[in-house]
């Protein structure tokens, strides 16, 4: 199977023995076609190394390969780890005379179910770069009113893609679909990858900065509901901003009885009519594109220089379009009104009816 599975992990020697059970179980593969899986251990001191090595001969479904790394500060985190760990993925791709096969990243507390693997190939048919839904798994019970916010919070994001059904539906990425495309589940082609430049090694969202520069390349980003990654909810994670901190932030709001805000729904609003326009301005021509360019605000520069990236192939398609056209809106954007979630949930509620009754 042309397939890796990339995986950082720093002193992670209690949930990676979990991950790797579950990739070594994951349907279509066996001894006869393991299942390709580097884990870049960094900066380990609690035996990560040595107990990967171990499993390798317990999981024969597995063709595991451990690489240690001391990786310097301020370049330890794991940005850094993440593109090393998809570099040697690449990489073996690439001595197998492989380079178009599949890479896949994940996270070392993560742990995925059987049909993961296969979900992915058979999403990969129709799309680019496919992210995994997350799902939370605590610890424990998870109180009453943690479990709320928890489901308001996913009607809030149902209602922005909601918006987006309506007023620009995604052909490649049709409802239902969810709206995660995170590192603990990410799945594209090792010559997509090397064609951008790899991940940017940055302390915190580098999943994101993978995402934006794959599909300014014009790649089509498929959630799909099938495809699905159980995530960890510890409050003490290895980077500020990620998953650990959101966590901890949606507690403390319960704890303390403060609200929980988020963008208001007007600026999705915006935000989805500009990017439907901007693709009916490229269905049009050249003229229409620069009209809309002009119109969103960019400067004569600015359009420019995304009509010589479409001239010259760099920015083949619609995707690529709307996504460099508001690269460079956002160069300097005004920031979103943060609003409590329930006047937002009230909002897009509100604009959904608007709509509907107005079609």
């Amino acid at each position: 199977m042309s397939a890796v599975v990339c995986i950082p992990a720093r002193n992670e020697a209690e949930r990676l023995p979990r991950l790797l059970r579950s990739l070594a179980a994951q349907e279509g593969v066996s001894e006869a076609a393991p299942l390709r899986v580097v884990v870049l251990a960094n900066n380990c001191d609690d035996g990560t190394p040595e107990i990967v090595r171990d499993l390798a001969g317990a999981l024969p479904t597995l063709a595991l390969r451990t690489i240690e790394a001391a990786i310097p500060a301020p370049e330890a985190h794991v940005g850094t780890a993440r593109r090393m760990a998809l570099e040697a993925g690449a990489d073996w791709l690439g001595a197998d005379g492989q380079p178009d096969g599949l890479l896949l990243t994940t996270d070392a507390d993560a742990w995925l179910p059987p049909t993961w693997l296969a979900a992915n190939l058979a999403a990969l048919q129709q799309a680019d770069v496919v992210g995994g839904r997350l799902v939370i798994d605590a610890e424990g019970a998870v109180p009453p009113a943690l479990a709320d916010l928890h489901a308001r919070i996913e009607r809030y994001w149902a209602g922005v893609r909601a918006l987006e059904d309506f007023i620009d539906p995604p052909p490649h990425d049709p409802a239902p679909r969810h709206g995660d495309h995170t590192a603990a589940s990410l799945a594209f082609r090792a010559d997509l990858y090397r064609a951008v430049g790899g991940l940017p090694a940055l302390p915190c969202g580098e999943d994101n900065a993978l995402v934006a520069r794959l599909i300014r390349q014009g790649a089509r980003l498929r959630h799909c509901p099938s495809v699905a990654v159980h995530v960890s909810a510890r409050r003490e994670g290895r980077v500020s901003g990620g998953m650990a901190t959101e966590m901890a932030r949606r507690e403390d709001a319960v704890a303390s009885g403060s609200p929980y805000e988020l963008p208001e729904a007007a600026h999705w609003l915006v935000l989805i009519e500009r990017r439907a326009a901007l693709r009916q301005a490229w269905r049009r021509g050249e003229p229409a594109r620069r009209a809309a360019c002009r119109d969103v605000g960019l400067a004569p520069e600015a359009v420019a220089a995304v009509e010589t990236a479409i001239a010259d192939g760099t920015c083949p398609n619609d995707i690529a379009y709307v996504e460099r056209v508001h690269a460079l809106l956002e160069a300097a954007p005004p920031p979103a009104r943060f609003v409590d979630l329930d006047a937002a949930l009230a909002d897009l509620e509100r604009i959904a009816r608007t709509l509907r009754a107005a079609a």
